[in-house]
This record gives structure tokens, C-alpha cells and sequence, in this order.
């Protein structure tokens, strides 16, 4: 993914779940997905699909057992 497309699916981000604290930053050595973070804390991955000529990207968020205890 190039630059402008990563700061656009940031902002997408950023307003769809108000927070400004979102940040993709591109991943070392590979141009097919980005690293969703929120501060320090990688929270997923983005990758684009771009098959058909029709752009779609799949976000992936994986969440541990161990994260939903300190949610009671």
C-alpha cells in the first residue's frame, strides 16, 4: 500500500471509531497490509484485496482470552 492510501484508511479510522489515537503504519518488508495501532498497542491488521479490479480491504483484529479478563 502506498502512502496517501495508508493516511486515508487511517482517517477512515479515526472517524469511525472516534478516536484520534488511531494510528496504521506501514509493515517492514511487506506492501500487502498495515499495522492498526492505538498508542503503543498494535490492535490488528489491514490488508488490501485487490482481485477483480474490485479494492476491498479486510481489517483483522485478533483478541486474546486473557484480554477479556480485565473486563470482568
Amino acid at each position: 500500500m502506498n502512502h496517501p492510501e495508508i493516511i486515508k484508511l487511517q482517517k477512515f479510522l479515526q472517524l469511525k471509531f472516534n478516536n484520534k489515537n488511531i494510528d496504521v503504519r506501514p509493515r517492514v518488508k511487506l506492501n500487502d497490509s498495515v499495522e492498526v495501532f492505538i498508542g503503543d498497542e498494535s490492535i490488528g491488521l489491514i490488508h488490501v484485496d485487490d482481485e477483480d479490479g474490485d479494492k476491498s480491504y479486510i481489517f483483522n483484529m485478533s483478541i486474546l482470552d486473557i484480554d477479556l479478563d480485565d473486563v470482568g
